[in-house]
């Protein structure tokens, strides 16, 4: 089964519908699927729900779909540095699920792997729990999560063999792994593919099985969220 496609859009097709779910890998800018957003983005799609730890930034990541209008729902972590998204949210025009950073990594895990649900403390006791069920083990209070699926995962490796098997680079491992298992359908793009063969079958991070169709996305600019300086000492 060949994996490997010519480009975003090629690898998309057939997969988008208005109202679907997707679940994006990505920690702030650092791998995001980029060239699976903007062919998102492209294809016109609405009326969508993202599984995602935040929603990127002003006109970079995901941010791109909440300028188009094209998500309806956030199921995230964190969203501070997105003013469109604060936006939308604030006057009622986006849905947002707040999910603790470590429960939706878990949600999605759980998805990936057949677990309808499970219980955890994280957020017992505030606005997390409302309208969840509570049960209570050894005489502590847990909260039940429901496992996430999603109809197509979009996630961004390093290198990747043409049967999918792929590997991810340091901290840009981050949600990918746990989003790729959780959709129907998951769709890479890595900086660099490489023959079956190739890389060693110890190191893999996400074997070829997960991964449904794939591109080569490079190059890629390497993008900085959030830039501090200073000013240069006197020498």
């Amino acid at each position: 089964m060949k994996k490997l496609y010519p480009s975003a859009a090629a690898a998309l097709e057939g997969l988008l519908f208005d109202g679907m779910t997707l679940c994006a890998g990505g920690f702030g800018l650092c791998g995001i699927p980029e060239r699976l957003i903007d062919a998102i983005r492209d294809a016109g799609v609405k009326d969508l729900t993202i599984a995602s730890n935040n929603a990127g930034i002003d006109n970079e990541g995901l941010g791109k779909l909440l300028r188009t209008r094209q998500v309806k729902k956030m199921i995230s972590s964190y969203v501070g540095e997105n003013k469109e998204f604060e936006r939308q949210f604030l006057s009622g025009e986006l849905e947002v699920e707040f999910c603790p950073q470590g429960t939706l990594a878990e949600r999605c895990r759980a998805g990936g792997a057949g677990i309808p649900g499970f219980y955890t403390k994280t957020g017992v006791g505030t606005q997390v729990a409302e309208g969840k069920e509570v049960k209570t083990f050894d005489g502590q209070d847990y909260i039940l999560e429901r496992g996430i699926r999603a109809d197509v995962s979009i996630i961004k490796g390093w290198k990747a063999d043409e049967a999918g098997n792929l590997l991810f680079r340091k901290t840009a491992r981050n949600f990918n792994q746990p989003m790729a298992t959780a959709g129907k359908v998951c769709v890479a793009e890595v900086e660099e593919v490489v023959p079956v063969g190739s890389l060693d079958p110890d190191q893999i991070h996400l074997p070829g099985i997960y991964v449904n169709r794939l591109i080569l996305g490079a190059p890629y600019d390497k993008k900085i969220e959030f830039r501090t300086v200073r000013e240069r000492a006197a020498a």
